[in-house]
């Protein structure tokens, strides 16, 4: 326990669908992975799991037996492309997309009891604002928000920066823009979301960077591939390798108890949000 407790977390949000949230958190893992770091990648969608369809994979067990206590979390964790550790959700049960305070605490304590170590622990959490967003965002030691040039994309990302700092304390927040057809596109994008952000919010947004609008991006999701993977070097992929040397070097910021405990104390011990080291 003495090494996981060292892991980085971060979670991957977005106020809508449809903006590559999911695309971003497989693309990160394993990037990460690429430059030699242990990784696990929890599919925190938890009703609308789609991690193991973009892979390909077909997971036994998800985190449905974890809540059951039928299986430890442990023993769910399959193996993904360059070892990273994948950790399922369910899709199509109701039951798990409205789960209650209480069950998100228990699902978070599990980790307490994860015996495999990683350096970074990347949780696609579910499109927009729900408990489960809420219950993971506020637990994670780095938000990321990802938004692409639309109305309703930028609306709906400024709307859950208003409810996560208003309501449950986060003040800081990396903004990566998506789709992106140049890097200034990118920066206008962030301009428009940070300009809302200053003047009627106490935040901080960082500009992680942006990924650019790539048909090799398109084609792997299509062939089920991680486009890191599928091509290493195109526009997009290049991008994920940049963004993942940036969280790396992006200075760690969570409690003298290390960032999983931090992680797995917020929700589970009372510890109010707005004391976070933000």
């Amino acid at each position: 326990m003495s090494n996981i407790r060292q892991v980085r977390v971060f979670a991957i949000a977005s106020g809508k669908g449809g903006v590559g949230k999911t695309n971003t958190s497989l693309n990160l893992a394993l990037s990460l992975a690429v430059e030699g770091y242990s990784v696990l990648l929890m599919d925190a969608d938890l009703g609308m799991a789609n991690i193991d369809v973009m892979l390909n994979l077909r997971p036994r067990f998800d985190l449905l037996h974890v809540l059951k206590g039928e299986k430890a979390l442990e023993e769910i964790i399959i193996e993904g492309p360059l070892g990273i550790g994948i950790i399922p959700a369910s899709s199509g049960i109701s039951r798990m997309a409205n789960l209650d305070h209480k069950m998100h605490a228990g699902l978070i304590a599990s980790f307490e009891q994860l015996e495999r170590s990683a350096d970074f622990l990347i949780i696609d959490t579910a499109a927009g604002i729900s408990d489960s967003v809420i219950s993971f965002s506020s637990a994670a030691s780095e938000v990321i928000v990802v938004v692409c040039d639309e109305p309703a994309s930028l609306a709906d990302a400024y709307a859950l920066i208003k409810v996560l700092s208003q309501e449950y304390g986060i003040s800081r927040f990396q903004i990566l823009a998506n789709m992106v057809t140049s890097t200034q596109h990118g920066r206008r994008i962030y301009a428009k979301l940070a300009s809302v952000a200053d003047q009627f919010l106490d935040v901080s947004l960082g500009f992680l960077g942006s990924i650019p609008h790539d048909v090799a991006l398109k084609k792997a999701v299509q062939n089920q591939k991680p486009v890191t993977l599928d091509a290493p070097h195109s526009p997009s992929a290049i991008a994920f390798q940049g963004l993942a040397k940036k969280l790396i070097g992006m200075p760690a910021r969570a409690s003298s108890g290390g960032a999983l405990s931090f992680f797995v104390e917020r929700r589970t011990r009372g510890i109010p949000v707005g004391e976070r080291g933000v």
